[in-house]
């Protein structure tokens, strides 16, 4: 009788304590769980934030060209002319100009004893802008390519142009009496057109931007 006794009110007491035992234990494994969670999930933002620097450096020295401009010389029949369509016309900026002695520009091939005097245009304000260099060469013997199509003949067949106005640009080349070529301007859908026209020496002018009423 008095171990029953003692069995009954030691048992309850194992179960609780038992119970206790497990609960705590749980309790250690789960923050244990957490814990590996948390690093887990640290390491694997380090280890994102290591591969992008990587990917970063790489772009970086996948990079060949030192600015994103391009410059681009072209050789014009009457400079004054040419110098208005663009200018006056289109609607590019001139800028200051550069001459280059005949000696020099021969030493690097692209003249045959010819002083080079050049008139620059840009299509914006600011650094890093496109420029067209524009010259002529009068007591040179210029031959014409065939600018028929752009397929008539092989090199650089046309310069396109972005402007925030087309009705403005197809106002001064009206003013101009510039003929529009094709069926242009055409729809390129919502408010932008393009437009073809060609410059006083026959070079093919792409212009696109919107049409306002």
């Amino acid at each position: 009788m008095v171990f029953l006794r003692f069995a009954t009110a030691w048992i309850p007491g194992l179960h609780s304590y038992s119970r206790s035992v497990v609960s705590r234990g749980m309790k250690s494994i789960f923050r244990v769980l957490i814990f590996r969670r948390c690093i887990t999930a640290v390491l694997l933002v380090l280890f994102s934030m290591v591969l992008s620097g990587l990917n970063a450096d790489t772009d970086k020295s996948e990079e060949i060209f030192s600015s994103p401009a391009l410059d681009l010389g072209i050789v014009v029949d009457d400079l004054e002319a040419s110098a208005s369509f663009y200018k006056n016309v289109l609607g590019c900026k001139e800028v200051k100009g550069f001459t280059a002695s005949a000696d020099l520009v021969t030493s690097i091939g692209l003249v045959d004893n010819m002083e080079v005097v050049a008139r620059v245009f840009v299509l914006a304000s600011g650094e890093k802008q496109s420029r067209l260099k524009m010259m002529a060469f009068p007591k040179a013997k210029v031959a014409k390519p065939d600018q028929t199509f752009i397929h008539s003949s092989v090199g650089f067949s046309y310069l396109t142009l972005h402007v925030k106005d087309l009705t403005a640009v197809m106002q001064r080349l009206k003013k101009a009496e510039i003929k529009f070529l094709g069926n242009t301007p055409v729809s390129l859908g919502g408010a932008n057109a393009l437009l073809v026209v060609r410059d006083p020496d026959g070079n093919f002018v792409e212009l696109i931007g919107p049409i306002t009423d």
